[in-house]
């Protein structure tokens, strides 16, 4: 990708992180970006493209950051852990699939298929780890999931990022 479009893809996800698919504007990303919005419907015609666009880049840089952690010796359950903690620490903001799937509703499909993607990834990448039979590796893989996408969101919504450790603290 070129510098421009992951300025763009970077000021769409930080918006989309803070206000959700439905609280930006192409306006506000060339204004973030420096340029004008013409440029931005360059290379994104429409909103539902440039939003399926950032949530694809979340996943598939979701996919690497696992991919490295667990090369570096940490297993995947902690991995998912911390990966959503820093989200929590460094920048204060929810998981993106986590609000575009909240958003369901009043997103386009494209957009909605992406955070489905995201999630099907996620559940499958825990399942994989777990010793039970296939039905209770996918109920595995659905709670760990379930429960760090609910703990970022009530941490988020009560100020405090030490309730994600306390409702995580025993997956394992």
């Amino acid at each position: 990708m070129t510098e421009r479009v992951d300025a763009i893809l970077d000021a769409a996800e930080n918006r989309i992180r803070r206000a959700g698919y439905n609280g930006f504007s192409f306006r506000e990303i060339a204004t973030d970006v420096g340029i004008k919005s013409a440029s931005v419907h360059y290379h994104f015609p429409t909103k539902a493209d440039l939003a399926a666009a950032v949530a694809k880049r979340y996943r598939e840089r979701f996919e690497e950051a696992v991919a490295k952690n667990e090369a570096a010796g940490a297993g995947r359950v902690e991995t998912w852990k911390t990966l959503f903690r820093d989200s929590l620490a460094e920048d204060n903001r929810m998981c993106l699939c986590g609000i575009l799937a909240a958003e369901k509703e009043g997103v386009p499909e494209v957009v909605a298929d992406e955070a489905r993607q995201f999630f099907e990834m996620g559940v499958s990448s825990i399942a994989e780890v777990s010793k039970d039979n296939a039905e209770n590796s996918l109920a595995y893989g659905l709670n760990i999931l379930a429960t760090l996408e609910g703990a970022m969101l009530l941490a988020q919504s009560m100020g405090d990022n030490t309730l994600f450790d306390l409702a995580t603290a025993n997956l394992k």
